[in-house]
């Protein structure tokens, strides 16, 4: 008998439309004790996250109704979704999509497919907050 993540375990919202890479990602999730909430397309992507307020999220960039890159310019011009960590995992790995993806605000990108240990790891580093940078972090800074 699995046993389901508590309640307090980060949601993981998982926007892709081939069911069984969706299934796939969600039983990998739920082991590793994270909560899921999933979407088939983009726009049905957007309205989920809306409701939904994931921890992550993992979206797919070639989903019908709206792209991942679609996705990505709404979450990014939406002030209360801006914060959302974004995975992009996709089969597309042209340097053009990497540099699209990252420029709309993605945190990360995985191409499928993928190993299990670097998946959950950068699952793992997506949810940890963004390092801030200081005056301590620069060493060419001059201090006048």
């Amino acid at each position: 008998m699995q046993t389901l993540p508590e309640r307090s375990s980060p949601l993981i919202f998982v926007a892709e439309d081939d069911a069984h890479i969706r299934e796939l990602i969600v039983t990998r999730l739920v082991i590793a004790g994270y909560r899921t909430a999933t979407a088939k397309d983009g726009a049905e992507a957007i309205r989920g996250i809306r409701e939904s307020r994931p921890s992550a999220i993992i979206l797919d960039i070639n989903m019908p109704k709206a792209s991942g890159f679609d996705v990505l310019s709404h979450l990014r011009t939406s002030r209360d979704l801006s914060s959302i960590p974004v995975l992009v995992l996709t089969a597309r790995g042209a340097p053009e999509d990497v540099r699209e993806a990252l420029r709309l605000g993605a945190r990360d990108y995985l191409t499928k497919p993928f190993d299990d240990r670097s998946f959950l790891m950068r699952i793992s580093r997506l949810l940890r907050p963004p390092r801030v940078k200081t005056m301590a972090d620069t060493d060419d800074v001059e201090l006048l």
